[in-house]
């Protein structure tokens, strides 16, 4: 008789989104910008161009650099926005078993929307609502579109 070992996929640590009080994190654990960002009455989410999946714009925040300038140089760098008013919405963090991490979410109404200049963005598209079928962060970004949203 023989006997068979199941080899199974590792399980993807479960992701949770919690939004801490602002006062209860050090500015330097805040890695990651997210920019909920409008044009024209549709929101713009972006493809990157190794991934088929959609995301809504953000990015890592470079050593030293001031939030809000991170969140301007990610929507310009992944949209091409050249015009916009940016305001802060709140601190998040992504917590699984394993680790947490911090972000600050943004949102921007674009006045004057360019080509992006990043290489990294295959594709951005305008929308009347966030999928929520097809995107990179599922477990993450549908909760960060309904903060700015609001009740």
């Amino acid at each position: 008789m023989t006997a068979y070992i199941r080899m199974t996929e590792p399980r993807p640590p479960k992701l949770r989104l919690i939004f801490p009080p602002p006062e209860t994190v050090a500015d330097a654990l805040v890695t990651l910008v997210v920019i909920v960002a409008r044009y024209r009455r549709n929101w713009v989410i972006v493809r990157r161009r190794e991934r088929s999946t959609w995301e809504i714009p953000g990015g890592h925040r470079e050593p030293g650099e001031d939030l809000e300038v991170a969140a301007r140089r990610e929507l310009y760098e992944e949209t091409g926005a050249q015009e916009f008013e940016l305001r802060p919405v709140c601190l998040y963090s992504v917590a699984s078993d394993r680790e947490r991490s911090y972000g600050k979410l943004y949102f921007a109404e674009i006045s004057i929307l360019g080509p992006p200049p990043s290489s990294e963005i295959a594709e951005i598209k305008l929308v009347v609502n966030l999928p929520l079928d097809n995107l990179t962060y599922s477990a993450i970004q549908p909760g960060l579109f309904q903060r700015v949203l609001g009740p």
